[in-house]
């Protein structure tokens, strides 16, 4: 079949993207679903920073030659997404025709060591078929003038019909609004995971949050789920504090005003319980650092550059006792977590409404990304 899709063929295109146009809108051929694979309409694919980062080659992606290609594109890019299940492939479980799914952008083969011990976002089979650009058994689903054009995470869901496999999808309830969904896929699912899962937050202890896009914002939802007091946000556009307050912010800080270190100390009595990042920057790392107290614990949420290294003092992770850890994707188990966080939104505990900052049409992508570089929105949504 032929599917209408955004198709990334160059990481080098300047801003203005809507200028630039590094974001093809074409018809590409999507094969029917194989061995354990499923078809699937996008609903709703969210716009997230990790797709930016690869669109602008911040975050580079290793060549597949195996397949032929000179350079990691093209790729349809889109791992946030929703959408409905029309066609399932020989050996699906669990999945139907018109059953309603939320994408996991790390397929959990559900056999590896990470999996058997209840880590499957450290899946090593589907963190090497991410890498790759396939989906989870190694193919490659859509095509364009007789070459692969890329899955990126397993999901390509700038698409208006994807093909994943079953390990990628979560089935869900389908009075969940399903543009809303999409969110649970990535920013619901790190942001509150990494509070909830990683860090472990307990009622009344202390929360920042460094970074106010979907992923911090929805740590900071996670925060007041968890109970934490205060809760801070930290960034360095100021449109956005409001939004943090109703999410559960008791305070807001402009780290272009001065050093958020010291607000952070000042606000706290000597520093946090929990620091989060959520930007994706060294130096904003080293700060969340710098902003616990003793015997406090730092979670990097964002994905830095490569090419990017951190520096701290590295006795305080002894004589103070601090701990410094990653959480990638919320350290979620997404088939149990998914579900449970649409509960909670559902029943009024997870204000993710509030995170939509926008819907568009697939044509308007590029100018979607650039509001995103530019920290103008949180989330903006692609429906079909």
């Amino acid at each position: 079949m032929l599917t209408r899709a955004a198709v990334l063929y160059d990481t080098e295109k300047p801003r203005p993207y809507a200028g630039s146009q590094p974001l093809v809108i074409e018809e590409v051929e999507l094969d029917r679903p194989g061995e354990g694979e499923v078809l699937v309409e996008i609903a709703g694919a969210g716009l997230c920073h990790s797709d930016l980062s690869t669109l602008n080659g911040a975050i580079p992606r290793p060549v597949p030659r195996h397949l032929g290609l000179l350079g990691p594109v093209p790729v349809i890019l889109g791992h946030e997404a929703s959408g409905i299940v029309r066609e399932v492939g020989p050996g699906v479980r669990d999945l139907a025709p018109e059953d309603h799914v939320v994408f996991s952008f790390v397929p959990m083969c559900g056999h590896c060591k990470y999996c058997a011990i209840g880590r499957p976002v450290l899946c090593v089979k589907g963190g090497k078929a991410n890498l790759a650009g396939t989906l989870l058994r190694n193919t490659v689903r859509f095509h364009k003038d007789g070459g692969p054009v890329l899955h990126y995470l397993g999901a390509a869901a700038f698409s208006q019909y994807t093909v994943a496999a079953q390990e990628s999808l979560v089935k869900i309830d389908k009075e969940v609004p399903l543009d809303k969904a999409a969110l649970f896929g990535c920013a619901i699912l790190t942001g509150v995971g990494a509070v909830v899962n990683t860090a472990k937050v307990r009622p009344g202890e202390s929360v920042v949050v460094f970074g106010l896009g979907g992923v911090g914002l929805s740590a900071v939802m996670g925060a007041k789920l968890a109970g934490a007091y205060p809760i801070i946000a930290v960034d360095t556009q100021p449109a956005k504090f409001e939004l943090a307050q109703r999410l559960g912010a008791g305070h807001t800080l402009n780290a272009l005003d001065g050093d958020p270190v010291k607000a952070v100390r000042a606000l706290t009595g000597g520093g946090v319980d929990y620091a989060f990042e959520a930007v994706g920057n060294a130096k904003v790392l080293a700060q969340a650092y710098e902003a616990t107290q003793r015997g406090g614990t730092t979670v990097a949420i964002g994905m830095a550059p490569p090419t990017q290294q951190l520096s701290i003092q590295a006795s305080n992770l002894t004589y103070m006792e601090k701990t410094l850890m990653g959480s990638f994707m919320g350290s979620a188990v997404p088939r149990r977590d998914i579900p449970r966080y649409l509960n909670l939104y559902m029943n009024g505990k997870l204000p993710v409404d509030e995170l939509v900052s926008q819907y568009l049409p697939l044509e308007e992508i590029n100018a979607g990304f650039d509001r995103l570089a530019e920290g103008a929105t949180v989330r903006q949504i692609i429906k079909f």
